[in-house]
């Protein structure tokens, strides 16, 4: 394991499933993280600075303690609702995050930049596979297109490198982060277990059968902090995800086994309008078993769960660059999806699978 003592690590977006990841990980390694995010983080296992980064006067405030940043992480992200105010709102969180610390005097050297699998269409209906870094970029607005755009005319003006990663269907857990497929299927199988139905894949019969990828968090942090150390990552995109690739037909069996439920044929629905009704149920859930208390609206985001299950097409990126490049980590998707239900279970997220 490397040694990263000499890096002071700045995670914008650090309550995050990206951010949180990359937090621990770099402070595993020995570095020290700052944390940014806009509500309170309690029992935060970094330096925690509480800062609207929306607001360029209160980015340059809040960052004046980030002085000795070397590295930032910037997993920030406002959504909006329509694509031209994406661009505007997290173009300006970017912004307002590297004037915020060139302010500070921050001696900045690498700044990795998420991206996904929106680079390649992904949200548009139908996307190239497999899906390439060296693909030409699509018709706009894409928020990801102009902040990059941004991070390359910055390091280029202020001398420090950058990295764009790609995962897709980013899988781990952070408290309060709905965005999380993990957390979509962890409680719509628990939901549907108590109210004594049988599991069914809520989404269309051709993502059923498409070929589908995620990217585990842990695998994605290692990644962040490969790429803010390697030559070869220097101003480079990389694709990320656990390498292999799955059907939702094949998963979908292993998952009622894991929650000890029967499986049914596949039934589209609505889950932000069919979860919305069974807040009481979860309730139930948390009182009986313990759980950690998350609020309805903040435990998960059933409209991402909506996007990835109603996708009737083929979503794989290649991963060969980012190998050759010198990162090989890789996961098996199923059995990574048991070691991370079975972790839920363990930190009182979810009931136990056979409770």
């Amino acid at each position: 394991m490397a040694d990263e003592a000499d890096r002071t690590v700045l995670v914008a977006g650090a309550a995050g499933v990206i951010g949180s990841y990359a937090a621990q990980e770099y402070g595993r390694r020995g570095a020290r993280v700052l944390g940014v995010t806009r509500r309170e983080v309690p029992d935060a296992p970094y330096e925690h600075l509480r800062v609207d980064l929306s607001d360029a006067a209160a980015a340059r405030e809040g960052l004046a303690a980030a002085r000795d940043v070397t590295h930032l992480v910037f997993a920030a992200y406002v959504e909006t609702p329509s694509l031209a105010e994406q661009v505007t709102a997290n173009v300006a969180l970017l912004s307002h995050t590297l004037d915020g610390l060139a302010a500070a005097g921050a001696p900045l050297r690498h700044v990795m930049l998420p991206q996904g699998g929106k680079a390649y269409g992904a949200h548009l209906g139908y996307m190239k596979t497999p899906a390439k870094e060296t693909d030409p970029r699509l018709l706009g607005p894409n928020f990801y297109y102009d902040q990059e755009d941004l991070l390359r005319a910055v390091a280029a003006e202020r001398g420090f490198d950058a990295t764009m990663l790609r995962p897709e269907a980013v899988i781990g857990y952070a408290t309060g982060n709905p965005m999380n497929l993990l957390m979509v299927i962890a409680v719509y199988a628990s939901v549907c277990k108590e109210l004594g139905l049988p599991l069914r894949f809520p989404g269309s019969f051709a993502a059923y059968h498409c070929l589908y990828q995620v990217t585990d968090a842990e695998l994605l942090a290692r990644a962040t902090v490969w790429a803010g150390g390697a030559p070869a990552a220097a101003g480079e995109i990389f694709n990320v995800t656990n390498t292999d690739q799955v059907r939702w037909q094949h998963l979908f069996p292993l998952f009622a086994r894991y929650f000890g439920m029967d499986l049914a044929e596949p039934q589209p629905i609505d889950l932000v309008e069919h979860m919305a009704v069974h807040e009481r149920v979860w309730r139930r859930l948390v009182e009986r078993h313990a759980l950690v208390p998350t609020r309805w609206k903040d435990l998960v985001g059933w409209g991402f769960g909506d996007a990835i299950f109603h996708s009737g097409f083929d979503n794989v990126s290649s991963t060969v660059k980012i190998r050759q490049a010198g990162f090989g980590d890789a996961y098996d998707t199923e059995d990574r999806f048991v070691e991370l239900f079975d972790a839920l279970v363990a930190r009182k997220v979810i009931p136990a699978a056979r409770g």
